[in-house]
């Protein structure tokens, strides 16, 4: 409800910034960065999509410099990786090692 509600104030300022609104940014790649973002930093915790949202966002700006078009492997990877590894995110493994002590 709440990635909702961000979502959509996210896109109306996006909207009245620009002075319109297109379909572009509806593709499935967007979809699949929130997916990720969200995955990587943490299913049901808070600060989680922000932590993966940023990881996410400061990577493909360095990794386009430094890789070029492998990005998209790169990035794909991570997602793999975490679906695989990290179920509950950094955030998510961060608090259990936390609770753990």
């Amino acid at each position: 409800m709440l990635s909702a509600t961000l979502a959509g104030l996210g896109g109306s300022l996006k909207a009245l910034v620009l002075g319109f609104a297109t379909l572009s940014d509806v593709v499935q790649a967007t979809s699949g960065e929130v997916i990720l973002m969200t995955l990587l930093g943490g299913t049901g915790t808070f600060f989680g999509p922000v932590i993966g949202a940023a990881l996410i966002v400061t990577l493909q700006e360095y990794l386009s410099d430094v890789v070029g078009g492998w990005v998209t492997v790169i990035i794909g990877v991570i997602f793999i990786t975490c679906v695989l590894i990290f179920r509950r995110g950094i955030v998510g493994e961060l608090a259990a090692l936390h609770a753990r002590r």
